[in-house]
């Protein structure tokens, strides 16, 4: 009995998908063209508040391209879930800083609909 609880319990381990997310409750913008990235290794969530947080911590806006620059390896990007009422100044922002910090593999995320 205690061989098949290990037997099903590597089943469950070994089939599980590991999603990445942000850490909060972000409402995206739906698109038409939107394409999975499954290669984003860091992820950067813009609320509606204004407030950024990158992997499920809070960080300072001015903090956002040397936190993720940090975190990120030689492999994967960044994915901004930006909220569909956070303001399009905050995201541009937030580019711009990533891009100042070198990182240049920088997406961001939609729910895939829309027209």
């Amino acid at each position: 009995m205690l061989d098949v609880v290990f037997i099903m319990l590597i089943f469950f381990i070994v089939t599980t998908s590991f999603i990445k997310e942000s850490g909060v409750e972000i409402e995206r913008p739906d698109s038409s063209a939107a394409t999975p990235r499954p290669e984003a290794q860091v992820m950067v969530a813009l609320t509606a508040e204004g407030a950024v947080w990158v992997d499920g911590r809070p960080v300072d806006l001015h903090r956002v391209g040397a936190e993720v620059a940090g975190l990120l390896g030689s492999e994967g990007g960044v994915v901004i879930q930006a909220d569909r009422r956070s303001t399009t100044g905050l995201l541009v922002e937030v580019m711009d800083r990533l891009r100042e910090s070198g990182v240049d593999d920088v997406a961001v995320a939609a729910t895939r609909g829309g027209p």
